[in-house]
């Protein structure tokens, strides 16, 4: 089975190493998204959704995190993807809520551009969503904060200006359509609530693996238990 992972937005590859290390064998294939070591940032949503397309290849499966979930999201509805795994995934947003998030994303994009990546990583990390990390091993934490701070400040904010959820369409809709299974972490209760109401007129057919003991970032705090889940819904164990 060829699967690709997307990791989130401030990430890198090497955020699956730990979960890749869990799984069964199989031909997997971590790629850099647009902005973060992926090259340029393209000028749409769609036209980053083609790129990343065209880094994959043919694949089985899309398995994404955060950005990276949106982003399978958005392969597997457009038809780029014949199925995805999605990780806290925020499918979409409505019209009139654009212009806050827009406003939103470009405070995190000015930051950025005006002092820098260490500036903004410390910011970013101390957001509420991300409070259960503080349970990750010191030595984990420490490897994810430093390859953070090694990244490019400038495509990061223009990923958040192209990528950002304010730019891309909401996929509520087609969730029916296509061939998705949810993830959360079962410490994040915003995430799990959108996943159930995504998935409501869905079920039994399209289940929820909640991760024990991890808040948003399952990749980072419980990576075993992640690959469990994964092997579960891709149909890897025993491979």
């Amino acid at each position: 089975m060829r699967v690709a992972y997307l990791h989130g937005f401030a990430g890198d590859p090497a955020a699956w190493e730990a979960t890749l290390a869990a799984l069964p064998h199989h031909d997997a294939r971590a790629i850099a998204l647009p902005g973060h070591g992926g090259g340029p940032v393209p000028a749409t949503w769609d036209e980053s959704l083609a790129a990343i397309a065209g880094a994959i290849g043919e694949v089985d499966l899309v398995v994404g995190y955060s950005l990276g979930a949106r982003v399978a999201l958005g392969l597997a509805a457009t038809g780029r993807a014949p199925r995805a795994i999605l990780i806290s995934v925020n499918p979409g947003i409505d019209d009139a809520e654009r212009a806050a998030r827009r406003a939103s994303d470009a405070a995190w994009a000015r930051l950025l551009r005006e002092r820098g990546i260490a500036a903004f990583a410390d910011a970013w990390e101390a957001q509420p969503l991300f409070a259960t990390q503080a349970r990750t091993p010191p030595e984990r934490l420490a490897a994810r904060r430093a390859r953070r701070r090694a990244l490019d400040p400038e495509p990061l904010a223009r990923s958040l200006e192209v990528m950002g959820l304010a730019e891309m369409p909401d996929y509520r809709g087609a969730v029916a359509g296509a061939r998705i299974s949810l993830i959360a972490g079962a410490d994040d209760p915003r995430y799990v609530a959108i996943a159930r109401r995504l998935l409501a007129p869905l079920a039994p057919l399209a289940p929820l693996g909640l991760i024990a003991g991890s808040g948003h970032d399952p990749t980072l705090e419980q990576p075993a238990r992640l690959a469990g889940a994964l092997a579960a819904l891709a149909g890897l164990a025993g491979r």
